[in-house]
Order: structure tokens, then C-alpha cells, then sequence
């Protein structure tokens, strides 16, 4: 898999966003990436989108951005020239997807058939866009062609909200999932990027699914050792974003102040574990 899509599949969500104004660009991605998702698919559906993805790309290099609704190699060369890092298209375009294969771009062209899964799969594709997901079948219809397809990973787009996208993100076929509820074009225009970190940080922690299912303590010593299991959609999106803010999902021990703490992870929970001398 390209490294590219293994950022994407670490971040989990990747905001699909039409802007009217370049002005608006910056902070759009500021606001996202305060809210947790250093991602931006800029879609090319208005005249403001290449210079946006330019914008972005020179002033956020920490932020990971790519160009949507891509329907001809004309605006696949403009959306690389503007430095896209990845390509998305609602449609399987056998031309756009050779192009960019040619041009060393990651491309995620949209399917929602076995014949379109096909063609990905003889283009070397193994990841696609499952375009409109929720109106296709969802997480049902991903699940039961993933069968025949084992190879095939998935950005379902379409339908998806922060209330069902942890059920999506939970099926290991899943890459990541597109959206725009977290910065619809409304927020944008209005200029109101504070709400549009609040929601997504919501996305966040919907797509993870964070729960504590388990708290113990030691009961002949109170506050000196204990366990805190919390269940996760998936470990390895939780290890990405617990990294960005320093901790580290080992089984290394590190000490805070004068506890002894220590992460153990399993299918789906991680534990954490601490002691005090």
C-alpha cells in the first residue's frame, strides 16, 4: 500500500470540502486540525479548489491534502501541480486512473459494483472508493463483497455522519471514511471555524469509539496500582492519535511523576496499567 493511504488509514477520516473562497482555505484546514484530523479532500467542483490545495499544501505541510472529484487528467495535472498528495474521483475514469498511476499519484477512484472492484484490481488498485455508500449498502454490501475481494481496501463516502461512522471504521476493510458533516460549505462560508473544530473533534472520537470497559484497583493498597481497559473501532487508528499527543500503545513502562505506567494492547482494547512505589 502506497504511504500515503497508510495515512489516511491511521487518520481515519478524511473531510471532503467545497470551497467558494481561497480565503477560506487556511483556516478551514487549521480548524480541522485542531479538531484532530490533519486531512483535507479538496474537491474540484468549484474554481476556487486549485489554488486552495496550493494554499494549504505551502502554508500546512502537516496536513495531509489531496483533491476530490477529479473527472479528467487535465485536473488531475492541476490538483498535482498545486501539490495534492492523493487523488479521488466519484467514478472509475480508466483514463484519469492510468494517468495517475503514470504520475506516481495515489488515486482512490469510486466504484460500488464487483465490475468496477474488477477494474481496480487490474489497474493494481487495492483501494477504492465506495461512492454513495450508504444508498449502495452500506457496511453490509462492504462486508459481504470484501469476501470475494479480500484484497480490496475501502473509503466508503456517501451517507456518512459521526453516528454511524465508528460502525464502519470498526470493519478492518475499511481505510478510512469520507465526509463533509464536519465542515459543510454553510460553516465555511459563514466563516464559523470554531464549530467546525468542535465537530471535529466529535468525528474523532465517534470514529475511534472509545469506551472504558473495564476500571480495577487494588484493594489493599487504594490509589497505589490499578487497570483501566478501553475498548476501540480499531488499535491501530487509537495508536496514531494517542501518538500525535505523545503516548505511545507499548508495552514499554514510562514513568509519570512517581507512577510506573505501561499500555498492553489486544484485538480491540488497549489496558493501562499503573503503580506507585
Amino acid at each position: 500500500m502506497h504511504t500515503v493511504l497508510e495515512q489516511i488509514g491511521n487518520i481515519g477520516i478524511v473531510p471532503v470540502i467545497k470551497i467558494d473562497d481561497v480565503e477560506k482555505a487556511i483556516p478551514l484546514a487549521n480548524a480541522l486540525f485542531k479538531g484532530g484530523i490533519p486531512c483535507v479532500e479538496i474537491t474540484f467542483r468549484t474554481a476556487a479548489a486549485e489554488e486552495s490545495i496550493r494554499r494549504i499544501t505551502k502554508e500546512m505541510p502537516h496536513s495531509l491534502v489531496g483533491a476530490g472529484t477529479v473527472l479528467s487528467c487535465i485536473q488531475a495535472d492541476a490538483a498535482i501541480d498545486a501539490g495534492a498528495k492523493f487523488i479521488v474521483s466519484p467514478g472509475f475514469n480508466p483514463k484519469v486512473v492510468e494517468h495517475c498511476i503514470q504520475k506516481g499519484m495515489p488515486i482512490i477512484p469510486g466504484c460500488s459494483n464487483p465490475s468496477d472492484f474488477e477494474q481496480a484490481l487490474e489497474y493494481g488498485l487495492d483501494t477504492v472508493k465506495f461512492f454513495p455508500a450508504q444508498q449502495c449498502g452500506g457496511l453490509d454490501y462492504i462486508k459481504a463483497v470484501s469476501a470475494p475481494y479480500p484484497s480490496l481496501n475501502f473509503l466508503p463516502t456517501g451517507g456518512i455522519n459521526a453516528g454511524n461512522i465508528g460502525k464502519y471504521t470498526a470493519f478492518e476493510k475499511v481505510l478510512a471514511c469520507g465526509g463533509s458533516w464536519m465542515a459543510g460549505s454553510d460553516l465555511i462560508n459563514q466563516g464559523n471555524f470554531e464549530k467546525i473544530t468542535e465537530l471535529s473533534r466529535q468525528a474523532v472520537f465517534s470514529m475511534l469509539g472509545l469506551q472504558i470497559t473495564n476500571i480495577e484497583f487494588n484493594t489493599t493498597a487504594p490509589g497505589k496500582k490499578g487497570r483501566i481497559d478501553i475498548s476501540v473501532n480499531s488499535i491501530s487508528k487509537a495508536a496514531f492519535y494517542l501518538g500525535r499527543n505523545g503516548i505511545s500503545l507499548s508495552e514499554n513502562e514510562f514513568n509519570i511523576h512517581d507512577f510506573t505506567v505501561r499500555f498492553t494492547t489486544h484485538t480491540s482494547t488497549f489496558s493501562l496499567h499503573w503503580s506507585r512505589q
